[in-house]
């Protein structure tokens, strides 16, 4: 597709194809970043502010971390949500952006490997996954819980 087709389909406010293509909406997302960088700036302008914010953004993204990694096992957004607390963790210190960048490498990494593998691998990486969640359900039930499943199960089924 030529620029010009794309400046045509970039519209502006009355819905006219707009000159500049997307550079205004461009421009007002830069705008909007860096008003929250400089409302950061200003935070840590002062030695009381850049320790709050180091304080406030540590707990935040040690929260996020350690509630993603406890739903890791689980069905749902764990990893999802342990990205989102390293991605708030360094926004303030650099071995959480370093942390985060080898994660999404690794991710990437695995990502692909696995989509160039054939079905029976790609089925025994599910199967093995599942077999892990099993588990540390199991065991986190019967060690927090003292509840065996495996005896529940046994003693309905003899009944």
């Amino acid at each position: 597709m030529a620029i010009s087709d794309e400046v045509r389909k970039t519209r502006d406010e009355s819905g006219r194809p707009s000159e500049t293509g997307d550079a205004d909406a461009l421009k007002d997302d830069a705008a909007r970043r860096s008003s929250i960088q400089s409302w950061l700036d200003g935070i840590r302008s002062t030695q009381a502010g850049r320790l709050t914010l180091k304080i406030v953004i540590g707990v935040i993204g040690a929260v996020l971390v350690v509630a993603g990694l406890i739903m890791v096992p689980f069905p749902g957004p764990g990893w999802l949500v342990v990205f989102a607390g390293l991605a708030v963790l360094a926004t303030e210190f650099h071995w959480a952006h370093r942390l985060l960048e080898f994660g999404k490498r690794t991710l990437a990494g695995w990502t692909a490997w696995l989509g160039r593998q054939g079905w029976p691998v790609k089925i025994l990486v599910v199967l093995v996954a599942a077999a892990a969640a099993l588990a540390i359900v199991y065991y986190g039930l019967k060690l927090s819980f003292h509840l065996d499943l495996i005896a529940e199960a046994r003693e309905l089924l003899n009944r």
